[in-house]
């Protein structure tokens, strides 16, 4: 987190903004740059503030599971997130943590699936409960809200629990 704040802080004091160019531009050679660099950037404090919460709870929850589980679940969300929005999305800069904390979300609702036990289980439902409704901007409909960086990040998400549950899953013979 104080990473992002940093970037915010110098990018909103010595650049007014003008480092938020370096985000995801869909479909073309020098947005794919953005692809790993557009989760570090924000559309100002308003758009970080939206941030640091989601980070923050579903990230401690990602890694009071495992601490190493966040640091896949963010670059699985990073990537495939930002290669589905350079391949899919609108013609716009996209930038935001937000495609991590979709990611975040997507592991954490689907773990207890993949995981198929009990407390799994039940800390996906609470996860549900809790953000479900974040689900919604994974749609189109909002100005201005990469509903492409939620759906992917979300994606990532998805498949980081699988491929983390696989691995785990004891060895029968």
């Amino acid at each position: 987190m104080a990473l992002l704040w940093a970037i915010e802080i110098v990018d909103q004091v010595l650049f007014q903004g003008g480092l938020d160019r370096f985000g995801i531009l869909p479909r073309t050679v020098v947005g794919l740059r953005g692809i790993v660099l557009a989760p570090l950037l924000h559309g100002g404090f308003g758009h970080l503030i939206a941030n640091t919460g989601p980070l923050l709870i579903l990230g401690w929850f990602v890694m009071w599971r495992e601490t190493h589980h966040w640091f896949v679940v963010v670059v699985f969300g990073t990537i495939i997130g930002g290669v589905g929005v350079w391949l899919f999305g609108r013609g716009a800069i996209h930038i935001g943590a937000s495609i991590v904390c979709f990611a975040l979300l997507g592991y954490l609702m689907l773990r207890g699936w993949f995981d198929r036990r009990v407390l799994p289980i039940v800390g996906s439902i609470a996860i549900g409960l809790m953000y479900g409704g974040a689900l919604f901007g994974m749609f189109p409909g909002q100005a201005g809200i990469s509903w492409e960086g939620h759906l992917f990040g979300f994606i990532g998400g998805v498949v980081a629990a699988r491929w983390l549950a696989k691995r785990e899953q004891p060895a029968t013979g």
